[in-house]
């Protein structure tokens, strides 16, 4: 398969919305999902290694959309689930729902990536 230019600023448009915006919808949504800001539910500690795991998420999660590798996805819930494990008993909710709002909106972006490159 041949990418040609108009091919990569679609790909790394995507990167840059994902990794530029979804920090915003998960907070905003597990906020609504815990009745109050995460500042007031959730450690400043916490909350910073969230946002360096959901980078990492968005990141591995766009990339194996775009190759299709679809059933690498659940390496990256393997994964956060080893290395989150301690975190995750204290505030299942926050991590639970974090999870499942950041990985569907990277599944979107993809699927939406996918659909603009015609991969779909």
């Amino acid at each position: 398969m041949e990418f040609e230019i108009a091919d990569s600023v679609v790909v790394v448009s995507g990167y840059t919305l994902l990794l530029l915006t979804s920090g915003v919808v998960v907070t905003r949504a597990v906020s609504g999902v815990m009745g109050e800001p995460l500042s007031r539910t959730v450690e400043k500690r916490t909350r910073d290694t969230g946002f360096l795991v959901g980078k990492c998420e968005n990141i591995l999660i766009l990339t194996f959309m775009l190759l299709g590798a679809y059933t690498a996805l659940a390496l990256v819930f393997a994964a956060k689930a080893i290395v989150r494990r301690e975190d995750m008993r204290t505030n299942s909710l926050y991590f639970l729902a974090g999870t499942m709002v950041n990985v569907t909106y990277s599944v979107v972006v993809g699927v939406a990536i996918r659909i603009l490159l015609g991969l779909v």
